[in-house]
């Protein structure tokens, strides 16, 4: 049976010298015997449990974990549960890493976005980022419940054209219209903007709002802070909490 230096069996597994001394000292893989010089030798049943050590800690698997499982009379049954254990971890760990990957790739959007970059915008980015889920939620509310009125308006139309039932399409006008104010009244209660000039928060005017040149998340406004009209990026805020900034 061949026997192995410290060396030997760090370079066969893959590991350094001094991780395969540290795992002696700490009696998880003590060596097979000492040559005449006084050094480790190991055998081959321990290379083969250096390399199952180094797969249990490639895992994840905390190296106290690893050596509790050795010492198990059936190590099967600990490892199974280790690695559950481990797994539930690592899910955990890439989801939080999956959310700051979201989150740069929004910050990054909002940089290109955003006209005359300073320090300062630094602030309005990490504004946007905190009510961009409340925001993106209300807006959905508003497509779900939007979709019954399209839906009314399609058939509408289609039967008037085809049947000449023209009545239905004057109930959607009666549905639509009041649902327009009521659903545009209550998003811009919710939303504030960002002036990019002097970074103030502001509501605008309801009509100022409705009627401004806008995109998904701007819209072409004067802030009332600065004077300056310019794109102002669209917050979830309702008036109460620009009462208390």
């Amino acid at each position: 049976m061949s026997n192995y230096t410290t060396g030997e069996v760090a370079k066969l597994c893959g590991v350094s010298v001094r991780t395969v001394q540290y795992y002696d000292d700490i009696n998880l893989l003590s060596p097979n015997a000492l040559s005449e010089g006084g050094r480790r030798l190991y055998s081959e049943e321990q290379v083969k449990r250096l390399k199952i050590i180094c797969f249990l800690k490639g895992t994840g698997l905390p190296i106290k974990s690893i050596s509790a499982l050795f010492k198990e009379e059936k190590p099967q049954n600990i490892l199974s549960v280790l690695l559950d254990e481990q797994e539930q971890i690592l899910k955990s760990e890439l989801n939080e890493l999956q959310n700051k990957l979201d989150l740069l790739k929004d910050i990054r959007d909002e940089v290109k976005t955003a006209q005359n970059f300073s320090v300062e915008s630094i602030n309005d980015i990490a504004h946007v980022m905190k009510q961009k889920n409340k925001l993106n939620k209300m807006r959905w509310t508003m497509v779900l419940t939007g979709i019954p009125v399209t839906a009314l308006q399609w058939v509408s139309i289609i039967l008037w054209i085809t049947n000449g039932l023209w009545w239905l399409f004057a109930i959607w006008a009666i549905v639509a219209i009041p649902w327009g104010i009521v659903v545009s009244k209550y998003y811009f209660n919710h939303v504030a903007y960002i002036c990019p000039e002097c970074h103030h928060t502001f509501k605008p005017k309801l009509k100022e709002a409705f009627w401004a040149y806008h995109t998904p998340r701007m819209h072409r406004l004067t802030c009332p802070n600065c004077g300056k009209k310019s794109l102002c990026v669209e917050i979830y805020a309702k008036k109460e909490d620009l009462k208390n900034d």
